[in-house]
């Protein structure tokens, strides 16, 4: 049993943060990171922990199509950035919906989203379940080494969210797994054990923008042609791809190689940076509320990062 979308949210802090308030922190200036990577501005939060935005959000999707927390068999939730290791961010986001329904959390980076609607089907295929939340939220701001210019301007805070009910609409999907943490990693702190001996690495995001650009581009193109190829379907039938808002430039490169037009390519990346997991359902919330979206298009959402975790799937709204 498959699913469709029938509401979806977002939420982001009202906290606004230019890339000339960034160059008052850090030696950078609006040039270069338009320039780089395509953003002017992006959320950063002053006092949302990442399961108060995936709240907010989980409620803008639940308003978006007049259901009610009770109305929701499972809830999953997305994160790499939570306030609490345990309890996990579904479970913080059931508890102020004030829902009883089972939560778990997936973390699969900025890939994470399109795994949770992977996951969304397994479950409408296994049990009775009628409604299932999906919920990306991410406080990337926390976890960013605000003296290192190659990261700091690039993130952004926020969540995104849908419900999914019973239905057809999705149609098919790709995943792939390269572990490592040679490109993109985002340690723990050791702790503080007298009889640990390892050398505490900083725990921040570490990312390898080269190899990261490379990887992002390449996963992304063969992600999409896997898609169409197995479906019997060419860029003219897709009315939207909505990738991961990683990098203006990585999505830009990959758009061409695609051969696709500009105006099908979703992106917003300028207003709110990269939000991780929630990148995506942003995005889709904003196309769907804007009336771009009707009903019968077929649309992709894609998405790369660590991981190495690269995934796309194929929508009919």
């Amino acid at each position: 049993m498959s699913f469709k979308i029938i509401g979806t949210g977002m939420y982001v802090p009202s906290n606004v943060v230019t890339n000339d308030d960034l160059a008052k922190i850090v030696e950078t200036n609006d040039e270069w990171i338009t320039k780089r990577v395509g953003i002017k501005e992006r959320r950063i939060s002053e006092t949302e922990f990442a399961s108060d935005m995936g709240y907010e959000a989980a409620k803008a999707a639940l308003d978006n199509c007049g259901c009610k927390a009770e109305d929701i068999d499972l809830i999953l939730a997305a994160t790499v950035s939570g306030e609490t290791v345990s309890p996990s961010m579904a479970c913080m986001i059931q508890n102020k919906l004030g829902a009883t329904c089972p939560a778990l959390e997936i973390n699969a980076a900025c890939s994470a989203f399109i795994f949770l609607l992977e996951t969304a089907a397994a479950y409408f295929a296994l049990r009775n379940y009628k409604k299932i939340l999906v919920v990306g939220c991410e406080r990337i701001s926390g976890i960013l080494d605000w003296s290192d210019r190659g990261t700091c301007v690039i993130f952004g805070d926020g969540a995104g969210a849908a419900v999914l009910e019973k239905g057809c609409g999705y149609l098919d999907a790709v995943y792939n797994v390269k572990g490592g943490d040679d490109v993109i990693k985002i340690p723990h702190s050791l702790g503080c054990s007298p009889f640990f001996k390892r050398e505490q690495d900083s725990p921040y995001i570490h990312m390898q923008g080269q190899e990261t650009f490379q990887y992002a581009v390449t996963a992304l193109c063969e992600d999409v042609n896997t898609l169409l190829e197995r479906n019997g379907l060419t860029m003219e039938d897709i009315a939207y791809v909505i990738p991961h808002q990683a990098n203006k430039r990585i999505v830009d490169f990959a758009r061409k190689r695609l051969r696709m037009p500009e105006e099908k390519m979703v992106v917003n990346i300028e207003k709110y940076g990269n939000t991780s997991s929630a990148s995506i359902p942003i995005a889709l919330d904003e196309l769907a509320r804007n009336g771009k979206l009707n009903r019968g298009d077929k649309i992709i959402l894609c998405a790369f990062g660590g991981g190495l975790a690269d995934a796309a799937c194929l929508i009919e709204w």
